[in-house]
């Protein structure tokens, strides 16, 4: 009686079996459908005041400068020399002096322009000057 050795093929190999875990995977999924249905979230209770009347806000008046693409100076949509920029700027000031300084300069326009109307304001004593983008209308 001898015992041959037999030839492992593919079809002896240890097969795992995973249908079990697959089992505990649902069971698990359900059971946190079912849990998740229950669970209530907890409320705060606010006390919110009741709606106050609205006052409006009166935004700073401002001066409007733009520097058009080929350097034109407009104050106030108005076309000005560079030489009366300054004094121009000094009367809108001395007339609102709160209101700040909005110098709106294109893009193409040259900064020597912007310089300009920049220092014409200081020397009017603007201490409030802002710079925009230009927007095309």
């Amino acid at each position: 009686m001898s015992r041959k050795a037999k030839a492992i093929t593919a079809d002896d190999k240890a097969d795992v079996d995973l249908t079990p875990m697959l089992d505990v995977v649902f069971i698990m999924l359900i059971f946190f459908i079912v849990t998740a249905s229950f669970v209530t979230e907890r409320v705060i209770g606010l006390n919110l005041p009741e709606n106050a009347p609205v006052q409006p806000v009166n935004p700073t008046p401002s001066l409007l400068v733009e520097v058009s693409a080929n350097n034109d100076i407009y104050i106030n949509n108005r076309r000005v020399d560079a030489s009366a920029v300054r004094a121009l700027i000094a009367q809108k000031h001395a007339e609102l002096p709160e209101a700040g300084l909005v110098i709106r300069a294109h893009e193409l326009s040259s900064a020597e322009t912007y310089v300009l109307v920049a220092d014409a304001a200081q020397q009017a004593r603007v201490n409030n000057i802002s710079l925009v983008p230009f927007a095309d209308k």
